[in-house]
């Protein structure tokens, strides 16, 4: 009971503050400054993933070589730390700036090749509202994206009851295809699953096991799709019980994406100071000046904040669909604008004068 009682508080908060978010993003104007991208490094000893790049593409992100996918369905073997604990097991960290999934199915190439807009769609709870306002002026139609909101609030995988991801993803899809999915769960999943007439314990093996399915299917529904697929993860929070339980979600997304092949976007390190804290204002920007990143409830992002965490996607974004661009043959909207000369018009002319010689008069 304590833990649905902490939920729905926790829940009412997340609303709140995605209400705060998105109504700032609609005050920015598109064409936000991506400049800045932060780097992704790849895994230290990485392997390559399953799933089969197209012949040209740029490589794909690494599999860390200590989390082998699991069986189709099945939990990862890799056991993820008691909540309070995770901090001490590192997350894997893949490289969507460097590298470009493209399964064989993909939409991308077909979406190019016709001149179509890049489909991309949002998927999650109310963070994933405030990541779909940041790609909607990172992302604009001008450079040939449509940004689609498909995430909804107060969701997730531990809340099945109310609503089935994977089956609304499906429902959402239907008629309406999207070439590249950005998904980010998790801020309503730090509780247990209901599991026949009993509660798993949250992040225990039973867990692990139930949510471990409902993501490889929700990831899977998405593939079928031909969609590519980018998951990002959670940033630091302000309260400790809750930060370690996201931490210890964030580990467990991070491993199971691995095991899928998927990106998966760290956001975490984007988001504390120089002492590895939780602070509301960071450097940001080209002058690195003191900005406002975080809403006022200390889970959510300000605008600024979540354009920071998901410059490096965006970039990531725009160097796959470049290279699947290349393999089409089909120009990049923003480069042809970027090689067009600007031609000013000549300065008007101005009429020269000239003053007479003054003379001396007569005597």
């Amino acid at each position: 009971m304590r833990t649905l009682l902490t939920l729905a508080d926790r829940t009412a908060v997340l609303f709140l503050g995605v209400a705060a978010g998105v109504a700032i993003g609609y005050a920015f104007a598109d064409g936000a400054d991506e400049a800045a991208a932060p780097a992704i490094a790849p895994v230290p000893g990485a392997a390559p993933v399953s799933s089969a790049p197209i012949a040209g593409a740029m490589p794909q992100a690494p599999t860390p070589a200590t989390a082998p996918p699991p069986p189709a369905g099945s939990a990862s073997n890799t056991p993820v730390p008691a909540v309070g604990q995770a901090a001490a097991i590192p997350i894997p960290v893949s490289a969507p700036i460097a590298g470009c999934v493209m399964p064989p199915r993909s939409r991308l190439l077909g979406t190019v090749a016709d001149g179509r807009r890049i489909r991309v769609g949002v998927f999650g709870d109310s963070y994933g509202d405030g990541i779909w306002s940041a790609l909607y002026h990172l992302l604009p139609a001008k450079d040939g994206y449509e940004v689609e909101k498909f995430s909804r609030q107060s969701t997730g995988f531990t809340r099945y009851a109310s609503l089935n991801l994977e089956q609304h993803a499906r429902e959402q899809m239907a008629g309406n295809p999207i070439d590249i999915a950005v998904v980010s769960f998790g801020a309503n999943d730090t509780q247990g699953v209901l599991s026949g007439n009993h509660a798993a314990k949250l992040l225990g093996p039973e867990w692990q096991d139930i949510v471990g399915k409902r993501v490889d299917g929700f990831v899977n529904a998405l593939r079928q799709e031909g969609a590519m697929v980018y998951w990002v993860g959670l940033p630091k929070m302000r309260k400790p019980q809750y930060d370690a339980d996201i931490a210890g979600m964030n580990a467990f997304y991070a491993r199971r994406m691995a095991a899928l092949g998927v990106p998966w976007i760290e956001t975490a390190s984007m988001t504390v100071d120089a002492d590895g804290q939780f602070s509301p204002y960071l450097p940001d920007g080209p002058n690195n000046e003191r900005t406002l990143i975080r809403a006022g409830d200390g889970i959510h992002m300000s605008m600024t904040g979540y354009i920071r965490i998901t410059r490096g996607l965006t970039a990531g974004i725009r160097r796959c669909v470049a290279t699947a661009r290349k393999l089409a043959g089909v120009p990049d909207p923003a480069a042809a604008r970027a090689a067009v000369p600007i031609v000013r018009p000549p300065a008007p002319a101005t009429r020269a004068t000239t003053a007479a010689p003054r003379t001396r008069p007569a005597a």
